[in-house]
């Protein structure tokens, strides 16, 4: 099944409903930074948690990033995901792994540690929307969740599964589920809701055990008046470097810098932290930034 987001309501527009599907996006995130089992769900939890996030965006180019920062030996997360569907990230130590926890579990929440979780909301216009909380339990769900109705006051709800095997990520995804305020003063409502997530096993196995996401809105929503969006979007793991951005970002550095790998190393070499693309310049390629800094230094007198 291909990665994909779909939105629904229910409860007359008073319940905002969004699921995604990660599978493919999350494996291709494993392979690229050769993440460990821990990393790949910890890393996988907080791309689909950006992209449900920046579901509810309108402004065309709008993106959220999620940094996690904690005290654990995974060190830090940071995803960037946009409207379009599209989502890149990394953590600091890709090749940490724990034990299970005590439910038997990927120990996430062990990886990721006690500190705080950082949302940046770019709404495609004017200043960044940016907000802090405290990791409530560095399992990315809690803690989203808890951004949610700390920073915007909104109830919400968030499940986000990755489940790993030997040959890699056969099922990630996740649901988020908000309820406004036009439906927040029905008590029953809101008790219903929450018993009903509070009672799901875990998202990957609603995808094991083969449901869809419309199949899984159905059950939880169905006798509330869901009603799904006809569109599905297509999610995928993207990351927008280049060659020529890398250059850009070497020629930064200064003539003085650049001189020096020339002669010291003979090049250049960079590598993406979001999606392990490694760049090579050439003597040539420095030389030729020398050059246009030259020229426009001269152009300047």
């Amino acid at each position: 099944m291909a990665d994909q987001l779909i939105r629904a309501t229910a409860a007359s527009g008073g319940i905002r409903a969004v699921g995604a599907i990660t599978t493919r996006l999350t494996e291709e995130a494993r392979v690229r930074h050769q993440l460990s089992y821990v990393a790949t769900a910890a890393l996988g939890r907080t791309m689909t948690a950006g992209l449900l996030m920046a579901s509810s965006m309108k402004r065309s180019g709008s993106r959220v990033n999620i940094r996690v920062k904690g005290d654990g030996p995974l060190g830090g997360i940071l995803i960037d995901a946009g409207l379009d569907g599209t989502v890149r990230g990394y953590v600091e130590n890709p090749s940490v792994e724990l034990p299970p926890n005590s439910k038997g579990k990927l120990d996430v929440g062990g990886a990721v540690g006690k500190g705080f979780l950082y949302v940046v909301r770019d709404v495609g216009y004017g200043y960044p929307y940016s907000s802090t909380v405290e990791l409530v339990s560095g399992e990315i769900g809690d803690d989203v969740a808890h951004y949610l109705i700390s920073s915007e006051q909104t109830p919400s709800a968030v499940v986000l599964g990755v489940f790993v095997g030997a040959n890699g990520v056969t099922a990630a995804g996740g649901l988020l589920v908000q309820v406004l305020p036009k439906a927040a003063r029905d008590e029953a409502l809101v008790e219903t809701l929450e018993s009903r997530v509070a009672a799901l096993s875990g998202f990957t196995p609603l995808l094991q055990a083969g449901k869809s996401l419309t199949d899984i809105f159905q059950d939880l929503l169905g006798d509330m008046g869901v009603v799904l969006f006809p569109e599905t979007q297509i999610l995928r793991f993207h990351c927008g470097c280049s060659f020529d951005r890398m250059l850009g970002a070497l020629k930064m550095l200064g003539e003085a810098e650049l001189q020096d790998m020339i002669v010291k190393d003979n090049g250049a070499e960079a590598t993406c932290h979001f999606c392990g693309t490694v760049y090579q310049a050439s003597r040539d390629d420095l030389a030729q930034l020398v050059a246009d800094l030259q020229a426009e230094a001269s152009a300047k007198v």
